[in-house]
């Protein structure tokens, strides 16, 4: 079996394109008839990349283990509210995520993402291509370094592809408090990955 880590191919592996085919909608179906052989199938196609996203959060790989199963456990009561309105991995993956903060909520790791001040209206600057140079791995290995709230807004709107109006319902922030906190942490990123470079020299 080849293994990748690019973000593309988790991406993928998550969202996939369009709606599921008739043999994926039929998984589905035998999942909410409780039958545990589609269930152990539905786990198999996607418990990689859904490991790969609690890891994210929570950082430990034994916590992302047990909140990966719980996140599925949870999955399989839920099915019969799933409608197809996305692919079934988004779905999961939001799930995922939830069980995850949970998780970091429990263990009272406080994500102190309401405090950072008045909320300050954010332009992209075009003069920043740093951030698009570096390899995904040396991202991904210079996220997992920052703060707790940094981490986990680049790491929703970065690499899981959310955008700022689904990562203030996730985390029950603001709009304008996730896209200031995503800017700061997109700074403190490049800088981290800028220090790095001269380490690495």
């Amino acid at each position: 079996m080849q293994h990748s880590n690019k973000t593309i191919v988790i991406l993928a592996e998550t969202s996939g394109a369009g709606r599921p085919g008739q043999e994926h909608d039929q998984l589905i179906r035998a999942c909410r008839r409780g039958d545990q052989k589609a269930q152990f199938e539905l786990y198999r196609r996607y418990h990689r990349a859904m490991y790969n996203t609690t890891l994210r959060i929570v950082r430990d790989p034994a916590d992302a283990e047990d909140v990966m199963q719980e996140a599925f456990l949870k999955a399989y009561t839920k099915l019969n509210t799933y409608r197809g309105e996305v692919s079934f991995g988004a779905w999961l993956k939001r799930i995922v995520i939830n069980k995850a903060l949970d998780f970091l909520r429990l263990k009272k790791e406080r994500l102190s993402l309401d405090e950072t001040g008045e909320p300050m209206e954010i332009t992209e600057k075009a003069d920043e291509p740093e951030d698009l140079e570096y390899r995904v791995e040396i991202i991904k290995k210079a996220i997992h370094e920052l703060p707790q709230g940094y981490r986990i807004v680049l790491t929703l709107i970065l690499i899981e592809g959310y955008d700022h109006e689904e990562v203030s319902e996730i985390l029950g922030i603001s709009n304008a408090t996730s896209r200031t906190q995503f800017h700061r942490a997109k700074k403190k990123l490049i800088d981290l990955l800028k220090q790095k470079d001269v380490r690495d020299e």
